[in-house]
């Protein structure tokens, strides 16, 4: 029995939020490898075909297709998965599916990516034209020319010149038909999720203009420009993409901050910050992220609980300079002076007796300065 869904890939925590890839024509969620394993340590990834590539049935949609046909059957795939809201991001005709989500469907998307796509495909002409071609010719020879369309002069991924050439010809020349009927510049200025504008450089499918007059129509929307990237830059430049979705739609790095400032106070994220340099940029940002971002904020465990586990890493790895960090943070948890004196003792049954002793010290100088600097 043929599945009426696209055919997609889940990966990431179920209960993550979800975040929805779309591909460009002439490719399968392939388009998305070296970025979605990344975007689901996050977030609930679902990444799509379009109807006739991969493993989509091509009979999902027919002649005289539009973007709204296909922004609908998206809508079917995150009803079937139980997703009601969702971020989303899309290449060339997905990104085209994103706007279509965002201008008519603005309940359902909360956060907005389109990457070297446009609000409008340069008329209906061209388009039209490549759907009778392909319906009369099939995909080969257009095929052939894919790498040439998509990425610059010596750089290509076979594998998706493949999944061009595997494309049912049909349901392509239905995509075609899609893009010929596709303008969306009337009514830019509705769509209110956070939007962000990803332009290859050296696209020449759709140069950083189409992405630059969608974003100056679209409410608080961001460009970014990607040096050296041509039509399928999460394929070609997978760590700019990568590095620029991160930045959208994870609020990790931003509440992680929070919470760092929360916990080990002003002063002491302050120096960091301070001394960070570009060598050591994406280290802060990766604890921000992920350490503060994700792990503290997590509510099955307390921030109480979660400085007595602390704690007693540290001095089980003998690390005391963070130690005497993370007693400051203790007290800023609530934990009492007696309290952390009973961690510390518990620490040398089954860290051992120097490494306690070290720890005490550590403390104890933590806990005179607070005493000192209440009086």
């Amino acid at each position: 029995m043929t599945d009426t869904r696209l055919n997609h890939r889940a990966e990431g925590p179920a209960s993550a939020p979800p975040l929805l890839l779309g591909p460009s024509l002439g490719t399968s969620y392939a388009l998305w490898d070296r970025v979605a394993p990344e975007l689901s340590l996050t977030h609930r990834v679902i990444r799509w075909d379009l109807p006739g590539h991969g493993g989509s049935a091509a009979d999902l949609i027919g002649p005289g297709a539009t973007v709204g046909d296909l922004a609908h059957l998206v809508l079917a795939l995150a009803d079937s998965l139980g997703i009601e809201r969702f971020a989303y991001a899309g290449v060339s005709l997905g990104g085209a599916v994103g706007l279509q989500l965002a201008v008519h469907h603005p309940q359902r998307v909360s956060s907005l990516a389109v990457i070297c796509s446009s609000a409008h495909f340069n008329g209906s002409k061209p388009w039209q034209e490549r759907a009778a071609r392909v319906r009369s010719e099939g995909l080969d020879q257009l095929a052939d020319g894919a790498g040439a369309r998509w990425f610059t002069s010596g750089f290509t991924v076979p594998e998706l010149v493949q999944d061009h050439r595997d494309a049912d010809p049909d349901a392509y020349a239905a995509c075609c038909d899609a893009l010929a009927a596709f303008d969306l510049r009337e009514r830019l200025a509705e769509i209110s999720a956070p939007t962000l504008l990803v332009a290859g450089r050296e696209d020449p499918a759709t140069p950083p203009a189409h992405l630059r007059e969608i974003a100056d129509a679209v409410p608080g929307a961001a460009l970014v420009e990607i040096p050296g990237a041509s039509h399928l830059a999460p394929a070609q430049c997978p760590e700019a993409v990568l590095t620029a979705l991160r930045a959208h739609f994870d609020g990790g790095a931003k509440r992680g901050m929070e919470v760092r400032r929360e916990v080990l106070g002003d002063a002491h994220v302050d120096r960091a910050q301070a001394r960070q340099t570009p060598f050591t940029a994406r280290f802060q940002d990766f604890i921000s992220r992920y350490a503060w971002g994700e792990i503290w904020t997590d509510p099955t465990l307390s921030r109480r609980e979660r400085s007595m586990i602390t704690l007693t890493a540290l001095v089980a790895h003998g690390h005391y300079d963070e130690l005497a960090m993370h007693v400051r943070a203790a007290r800023r948890n609530g934990l009492t002076p007696e309290e952390i004196g009973a961690v510390l003792l518990q620490t040398a049954v089954y860290c051992g007796v120097p490494a306690a002793n070290s720890a005490f010290a550590a403390a104890q100088r933590v806990l005179a300065e607070e005493d000192g600097s209440e009086g």
